[in-house]
């Protein structure tokens, strides 16, 4: 079988950019909004009403964890959300 039709396989991907806190960061199509913060260094993106820190714990959209406003939109599970170019997240912290 010729790798190129293996239908698991990852194609070339799509270099994507979004607005995290006023900052570019960038993404690749196809990864959720969670995706693209953990790959750009972001474990933790918000706090629990006692401070703790909070990012993605379950990755399924379950839990409340993981939550961020995109384009103005609040309470958006970042785990659930695909990343698209341009998007705009506000986080309720600044990075750890």
């Amino acid at each position: 079988m010729n790798p190129a039709d293996d239908p698991v396989r990852p194609g070339p991907a799509t270099a994507i950019e979004l607005v995290v806190d006023g900052r570019a960061v960038p993404g690749l199509a196809g990864q959720t909004v969670a995706g693209v913060l953990l790959g750009a260094g972001r474990r933790t993106w918000r706090s629990s009403r006692s401070g703790r820190p909070r990012g993605v714990f379950c990755g399924i959209g379950v839990c409340h964890d993981c939550l961020v406003a995109v384009n103005g939109v609040d309470d958006v599970r970042a785990c659930q959300r695909r990343a698209a170019d341009g998007d705009v997240i506000t986080t309720t912290d600044e990075p750890r």
